[in-house]
């Protein structure tokens, strides 16, 4: 039996560091985590503190800078600083990065998550971007599949209208990515 050696400062700080991530609210949907939504990448250590990667939702969300605030003054007021944030683009986010919980705590919160298949590497196909999802949007209230696309856009880019024509509550999609 071999034996447990001892986490070492740098995987413990990591480990606290990704437990404070796990609690800082996405500014647009603040029922999920930026954990939640996959959009931190890495902690990695440094020599001068701890370097946090992000990738934003698209190039052009305007949360981005208030996401890379709440990130920072989280791990700062938890003795975790310094630190820094690098934003990494490439690979783009995709939906598919949002956790199984995250998507359950959006239908909680009364957003449909996005659920379109995805092709190898994560990629959607374009025809379901350009048009309503070939699948129906299932109603995060009652969780009736007759539901209908009002508007391509919700409160963010990132999200369409719908309404759902058995409860008649309109809810938002967070279009798969």
């Amino acid at each position: 039996m071999t034996p447990m050696r001892p986490p070492s400062t740098d995987e413990a700080r990591i480990a606290r560091a990704w437990e404070v991530l796990g609690t800082v609210l996405d500014p647009e949907v603040p029922a999920l985590s930026v954990c939640d939504l996959g959009i931190v990448r890495e902690v990695v250590p440094q020599p001068e503190g701890l370097e946090i990667v992000l990738t934003p939702t698209y190039s052009g969300c305007p949360a981005t800078e208030v996401i890379e605030r709440s990130v920072l003054d989280a791990v700062e007021a938890a003795g975790l600083g310094p630190a820094h944030v690098t934003l990494r683009r490439a690979p783009a986010w995709t939906t598919d990065w949002i956790s199984a919980d995250g998507k359950r705590k959006l239908r909680d919160y009364g957003i449909a998550p996005p659920g379109a298949p995805a092709l190898p590497g994560g990629a959607v196909p374009i025809r379901l971007v350009r048009r309503q999802a070939a699948q129906p949007v299932p109603c995060p209230h009652c969780g009736s599949a007759r539901t209908e696309q009002l508007s391509a856009f919700g409160a963010t880019a990132c999200k369409s209208l719908y309404r759902c024509l058995d409860c008649r509550e309109p809810f938002e999609h967070f279009k798969p990515l």
